[in-house]
């Protein structure tokens, strides 16, 4: 089967991996023409994935509409903040595009597979989330993740297609709950990264996590979500990893910010941002519409956008007033 990978980050090169060890026949999609055939001579993608092979025979496109052309399946891995614009190039593409980026569009409130109804408004959506990191999965290191989509048929294909031994997939229909989970998480990550650089110890961090699943369980239900799927691997699992792990990068981000480090010179410093610093700002948004409490995003989008100082975030949530646990 014909797959076009849409980022040749981390994660578009690791998908790209994982599928063309399945079979597929690969096209990698990036928008710097030089460094696609830096990958194609040297057979890695140093920059993102150090030290792993890249299987051979892959096909390398810097237009967006030649990738995708008689590709059966398209695997979106841009940034969030890129989504919109590299989709609105493949506007008559009608096969099934599989979103694996996490994020919330500031101005519309939409997850990446709402803005795929209207940039590529023929395509099939489905979601990917779960508790993965691209090296990890690189690298062949067991993990599992879930798929979702509206339309069963569509879910069913994309397990079929991303499905591995090493890399197990599930399947759901809610995708909404799904895109949510992911990338609500980012946010907290960052959070939990504060307490890293703060110096606190993992029981603040997991009362932290606990809490703050609460709120993404709350925000998500006010949005239409189903809130048992996030009990599930797109969001308890996608957190945890996210908030624990020393591979996660806004869990880094955080972490230099609790140590002191200023906002613009840890984004300066970044290879790729990361995505709970946008993520944010729109879920904070998005709590204000939907009249949600979310104390945890709060304060991050505090921290990040208003200048708060990152001590005086944790004494307030620490300071909230004591209530049943929900």
């Amino acid at each position: 089967m014909k797959v076009t990978v849409l980022g040749a980050g981390a994660w578009g090169t690791a998908l790209a991996k994982v599928l063309a060890e399945g079979g597929h026949a690969i096209t990698l999609w990036g928008h710097d023409a030089k460094r696609l055939e830096e990958v194609k001579r040297s057979g890695r993608n140093e920059r993102y994935l150090p030290g792993v092979e890249l299987p051979k025979g892959w096909q390398f496109e810097s237009d967006v509409a030649r990738a995708v052309q008689g590709s059966e399946f398209v695997v979106a891995a841009v940034p969030s903040k890129a989504f919109r614009h590299v989709t609105s190039r493949m506007p008559d593409y009608a096969g099934v595009v599989v979103s694996v980026t996490k994020g919330i569009e500031y101005e519309s409130g939409l997850t990446m597979c709402g803005i795929l109804a209207e940039t590529a408004p023929k395509a099939k959506a489905a979601a990917v989330s779960g508790p993965t990191f691209a090296l990890e999965v690189a690298k062949g290191i067991p993990t599992a993740c879930v798929v979702a989509s509206r339309d069963p048929g569509v879910v069913g294909a994309s397990q079929n297609l991303l499905h591995q031994p090493t890399f197990r997939v599930y399947t759901s229909l809610d995708i909404l709950g799904v895109e949510l989970g992911g990338s609500l998480k980012n946010v907290i990550a960052v959070a939990a990264g504060v307490c890293d650089g703060l110096g606190f110890g993992d029981s603040s961090k997991a009362a932290l996590i606990t809490r703050a699943m609460a709120e993404i369980r709350r925000l998500g239900v006010s949005c239409g979500a189903q809130g048992d799927t996030f009990a599930g691997l797109s969001g308890l699992g996608d957190l945890t990893v996210t908030c624990f792990s020393r591979l996660s990068r806004n869990r880094g981000f955080g972490e230099r910010l609790g140590k002191g480090e200023k906002l613009e010179d840890v984004l300066g410093s970044m290879v790729a941002v990361a995505e709970g610093y946008p993520t944010a700002r729109s879920a904070y948004q998005l709590a204000r519409k939907h009249n949600v409490m979310t104390p945890v995003i709060d304060e991050v989008y505090q921290m990040l956008y208003e200048g708060k100082n990152v001590r005086q975030g944790v004494r307030d949530l620490l300071a909230r007033d004591s209530k049943p646990e929900d």
